[in-house]
């Protein structure tokens, strides 16, 4: 072992003697451009929470009230063609409600005490045809709902729509950098990178006449407007040649 430690002093020597080189390749020249665009459309599919709300001294009454309604309201869903699938339960609760009492004229406080019990039982329905929204909306309630809540609007399939804007907003960016390069006086190499960044939806603040038209009968007036969708989209070319 000790006929070693020579042999392992000189390596070690060695190394430190053998100077480190580091890459001196210089990072190649890049110009990174963002490029944008937003397509418009009218929804075809609404999402609702709908629930009820029930109150009684007992809570077995409460619940017997609520799945009483619930029943109902889950029968006409059913009755307007809502596949099961698109039924999903999105809370429910029962909890005490309190009566704090007053105090009294020699300050003592009196406690709490429970008055009656509440049960919440809410769903969440993926409604897909829009002209039958209103008049679901009127026959849950006349059947025992009493909150809805959360209506919102969205594109089932957004397959096409973004791939639209995916090449729109790669044409604007490399428009943007053909105009810079131009102007700089350099040309433009291979791409080194692209990276997307999708914004959610963002409903307009005027109304798509079409999608309105087939809800003006209904009993509950709905209103489904468009929807932009939005891509921004950053790629950084390689520069070639030297700016003027």
């Amino acid at each position: 072992m000790r006929q070693l430690l020579p042999f392992a002093f000189a390596a070690m020597l060695l190394s430190l003697a053998v100077p480190a080189f580091a890459d001196s390749t210089p990072a190649p020249a890049t110009i990174s451009i963002i490029g944008e665009d937003k397509v418009m459309a009218a929804p075809d599919i609404a999402f609702v929470t709908i629930g009820v709300t029930t109150d009684n001294k007992a809570a077995r009454d409460a619940l017997t009230e609520n799945t009483r309604s619930m029943t109902n309201l889950m029968a006409t869903l059913a009755a307007a063609s809502i596949d099961p699938k698109d039924i999903q339960t999105s809370g429910f609760s029962v909890s005490p409600q309190y009566v704090y009492p007053e105090r009294e004229a020699n300050g003592v406080q009196a406690p709490p005490h429970i008055a009656s019990y509440q049960v919440q039982n809410g769903v969440t329905v993926k409604v897909r045809k829009l002209e039958a929204l209103g008049t679901i909306l009127d026959q849950v309630v006349t059947v025992g709902a009493n909150t809805i809540n959360s209506v919102s609007f969205s594109v089932d399939d957004t397959t096409k729509l973004l791939e639209e804007a995916r090449k729109a907003a790669y044409t604007d960016a490399e428009t943007k950098a053909k105009t810079y390069a131009g102007a700089a006086g350099i040309g433009l190499g291979r791409i080194l990178s692209i990276s997307e960044n999708q914004g959610a939806p963002v409903p307009e603040a005027y109304a798509d006449v079409r999608a309105m038209a087939p809800m003006a009968s209904a009993p509950v007036p709905v209103a489904a407007g468009q929807l932009t969708y939005s891509i921004s989209v950053s790629v950084q070319w390689e520069i070639e040649g030297q700016a003027h």
